[in-house]
């Protein structure tokens, strides 16, 4: 097993190891350049190279330092004291707490001259610390076995649920992820009494900003103190599979949880600017069937028809009109057809059986011009494809539907005169010719739905 011990301390220490004969100086030099080749640390360098021991390597940091190393593998924490440091931060530093006497928290660490870790253990916890050594690969099995994070944010009931203010969730002196989670969880119950399925949060004066956006309109509902700030996102991240140590650069991911005993899911995408990191979260229904959404027949039968030949069918209308909604109920009837349906999305927003699902991620490399090159080799009858924008791209999966392919698309368009705008420009001449339908959200009530003819008359 490989272990290390960080190297914010041994960087400052490299040289001792030399004076106290543990490792020759022509070791170190290599060590370092391994590291930096390797992008490890110098004591992961020096144990992998066989020169030296972990057990060494704490022994030595334990008598030049003067704190005590501590063995955590038979070593019982108190339970109690987990709510110092969020489980974020004990992932990100390397840290656990063991017990706390007094106003003294005692925390183990692989890395004890980590001051900035020391400072925010500090500030979050609000007593002082003594760090002890511990090996890493020990810290993060304590990490794993005590600290029992949810992959949810959990269940959520409406009732009851009279002038609710999420803020309440905010008096409180518990500064664990439970208490994270509680926040996050009474947000998004607010969100969903009111209506609301954008929210967001970003860096302000008076705090940290929260934000429901409903009929175009912004709506500031309070602030996180900034004090709870970072641990609040650090829970947030977590929750949605994020990395919680990174807010240099853009992460997409999702929550997944429960209102009422339906399962919903809400998207997040963090985005860094200059104020600090700015988040997003969207929210989405729970996908009903077709003729659930879908009153007449002869629009019904016409969908159906449309699912079971090749063409494209196009789903139109205003952002948060409900677009994805319709076509999550196309993908569940076509579902029961026995047919080959794969999606390109950037998150699924729910698990459909019998739907191939595949989630872009640009992070590897996997974006929509990858995804297109190699998706007919999977030799799908229905494709839904989420948010393209480049001619190409328009034109490659249109010419999918001279091989018999039947392909699902999203346009924005805020009204019919906007739609027929949009699709005069030449870009779109191969995508018109080849609509089969179309289905037009005005508004939650009034959904029209036109024919190919019908189509091709009204864009002409």
């Amino acid at each position: 097993m490989e272990t290390s011990v960080t190297n914010k301390t041994l960087e400052k220490l490299k040289y001792d190891l030399v004076r106290a004969g543990l490792v020759p100086y022509e070791t170190i030099e290599q060590a370092e350049e391994i590291a930096n080749a390797q992008k490890i640390n110098i004591g992961q360098a020096l144990i992998n190279s066989g020169v030296i021991t972990e057990d060494a390597i704490l022994k030595f940091l334990e008598a030049k330092l003067h704190i005590p190393y501590v063995n955590l593998d038979d070593y019982t924490l108190d339970p109690k004291c987990l709510k110092y440091i969020s489980f974020s931060d004990a992932k990100k530093y390397r840290i656990i707490p063991l017990f706390k006497i007094e106003d003294t928290l005692t925390v183990a660490m692989s890395d004890p001259l980590d001051l900035f870790a020391i400072d925010k253990i500090i500030e979050t916890a609000e007593c002082s610390i003594e760090p002890v050594i511990s090996s890493e690969a020990s810290i993060q099995k304590k990490i794993d076995e005590y600290y029992k994070s949810d992959e949810s944010v959990g269940e959520i009931s409406t009732q009851d649920s009279v002038e609710f203010d999420w803020k309440d969730e905010l008096h409180s002196e518990d500064l664990s992820d439970n208490h994270m989670q509680k926040i996050i969880r009474a947000i998004l119950k607010q969100a969903i009494l009111e209506s609301v399925h954008e929210v967001t949060f970003q860096h302000e004066d008076s705090g940290f900003g929260v934000n429901f956006k409903k009929n175009g309109e912004i709506l500031n509902k309070g602030n996180i103190p900034s004090v709870l700030a970072s641990s609040f996102v650090a829970k947030l991240k977590t929750l949605a599979e994020l990395d919680a140590s990174v807010s240099e650069v853009p992460q997409l991911g999702k929550l997944s949880f429960k209102v009422d005993e339906m399962n919903v899911i809400a998207s997040i995408s963090t985005f860094p600017t200059i104020m600090g990191e700015r988040i997003f979260l969207k929210i989405y229904k729970p996908p009903r069937h077709l003729n659930e959404i879908i009153k007449s027949n002869s629009n019904l039968n016409l969908i159906k028809s449309a699912l079971n030949n090749p063409g494209i069918i196009i789903v139109c209308g205003s952002p948060l009109s409900g677009k994805t909604h319709i076509i999550y109920s196309l993908l569940i009837e076509a579902a029961d057809k026995n047919k080959n349906i794969m999606t390109l999305e950037s998150i699924a927003k729910y698990n459909l059986k019998n739907v191939h699902q595949c989630e872009l991620n640009e992070n590897v490399g996997f974006n929509m011009d990858k995804a297109s090159r190699f998706i007919e080799f999977q030799s799908p009858d229905i494709i839904y494809l989420e948010g393209i924008k480049s001619k190409e791209s328009f034109d490659y999966f249109a010419n999918l539907v001279f091989d018999n392919k039947t392909i699902i698309m999203e346009f924005l368009a805020n009204n019919m005169e906007d739609l027929r705008y949009k699709l005069s420009f030449s870009d779109f001449e191969t995508l018109k010719s080849l609509i089969s339908c179309m289905i037009f959200i005005h508004s939650q009530d009034s959904i029209e739905v036109f024919t190919k003819e019908s189509v091709q008359k009204y864009l002409a």
